[in-house]
């Protein structure tokens, strides 16, 4: 197959790994891949070094009629069978430059929500009629963006996970003194945003109700934390002194595998990445139950299960840890275990190219 494909750039190595490492895969078992990207993404090298085509993008706006007849002209001189677009401001220039040509038009989808018809910005984007189909990150996705498409799309509409390997997280973990913290304590990480959907303030709930707990921190990767509401909401948990705020890392593989529990209080998610990073590195999971979230955690077998909004309920499944470190081992090889098999880099890329081929001759 030829496969043309405008990747996510990405903030950190890590956030475009799981799809770059597919590009990488298909060309080693020989299909001939494409990339339109800048030199800024954050896979760049690891490309030029899987001797895969690079093309810098003349543009990186939504829309571009530079781009657009960029990718045009070069689908017509090379025969291109697939068009892949996985950001949004790939989709509608990917989508525009495959009009007139014979390559099948194949969107992401990463989230539920959006995609409104009574918006008629999005026949421009990710309802454009030039596209053939969608590849979403969950079934929960899925089933969002078969309401919102044609029929002709809605059959091409299908789940790819995006699979884990756990050799590329084989890098020594943090050392938890440079995060204000010890392996005396037990070490919780979150990675949020101050997003409300995200549910960080169910995390801060959590804590109020642990204050007997003298050997626990809560590790809190992300942005803005520092800003209200969250700095008075920090304050009033009574656990100030155990609760650190990092910012945005990058490595957040490494300092998952350092900490005992990662929770993940979320109302909605698509295919929560931080999850499938912490099962990578045997951390087990306390998720609230988002959609995206219920297809990778299993209840009592990589980590637990509580009822979104319940502060009380992620409060209960810390401190049941915390308290019984075999239960925890358990967790931690089950959590290798869903990653070896079930959500696994290898499926990932033959699901991949199954899909992509099925959409040729179809």
């Amino acid at each position: 197959m030829k496969i043309l494909s405008i990747p996510n750039r990405g903030r950190s190595f890590n956030a475009v790994r799981p799809e770059a490492e597919c590009y990488i895969s298909l060309a080693k078992a020989g299909h001939e891949v494409t990339l339109f990207t800048c030199k800024s993404n954050a896979y760049y090298q690891e490309y030029k070094n899987a001797n895969i085509n690079l093309i810098e993008l003349a543009s990186l706006k939504k829309y571009s009629l530079s781009v657009i007849k960029q990718i045009h002209s070069y689908i017509k001189q090379h025969n291109i069978d697939i068009v892949y677009a996985t950001e949004s401001n790939g989709i509608p220039n990917a989508a525009f430059a495959c009009i007139g040509t014979n390559a099948k038009m194949i969107a992401y989808r990463g989230t539920t929500g959006g995609m409104y018809k009574t918006d008629p910005s999005n026949y421009l984007c990710t309802l454009h009629p030039r596209i053939d189909g969608y590849v979403c990150v969950s079934n929960a996705v899925k089933e969002h963006v078969s309401t919102k498409v044609s029929a002709s799309v809605k059959s091409n509409t299908t789940t790819i996970y995006k699979g884990h390997d756990i050799a590329w997280y084989n890098k020594p973990q943090v050392e938890l003194s440079s995060i204000e913290s010890s392996s005396d304590n037990f070490n919780i990480i979150c990675i949020g945003s101050p997003r409300p959907y995200k549910g960080m303030h169910f995390m801060l709930d959590a804590m109020a109700h642990l204050t007997d707990l003298a050997k626990i921190k809560l590790i809190l990767v992300g942005d803005n934390f520092d800003c209200e509401p969250f700095a008075s909401q920090i304050q009033a948990t009574g656990m100030a002194e155990h609760i650190v705020e990092t910012g945005f890392r990058s490595d957040v593989p490494q300092i998952a595998a350092a900490c005992d529990v990662l929770v993940l209080p979320s109302e909605r998610e698509g295919l929560p990445r931080v999850v499938l990073e912490s099962l990578a590195v045997g951390t087990p999971v306390i998720t609230s139950a988002n959609e995206g979230a219920m297809e990778i955690i299993e209840e009592g077998v990589n980590g637990f299960i509580v009822p979104i909004g319940n502060g009380k309920a992620i409060a209960d499944r810390i401190r049941h840890l915390y308290n019984d470190a075999q239960e925890k081992q358990r967790l931690a090889s089950g959590a290798i275990e869903t990653i070896n098999n079930t959500m696994s880099h290898q499926k990932t890329v033959a699901n991949y190219i199954s899909y992509f081929e099925n959409i040729i001759t179809h």
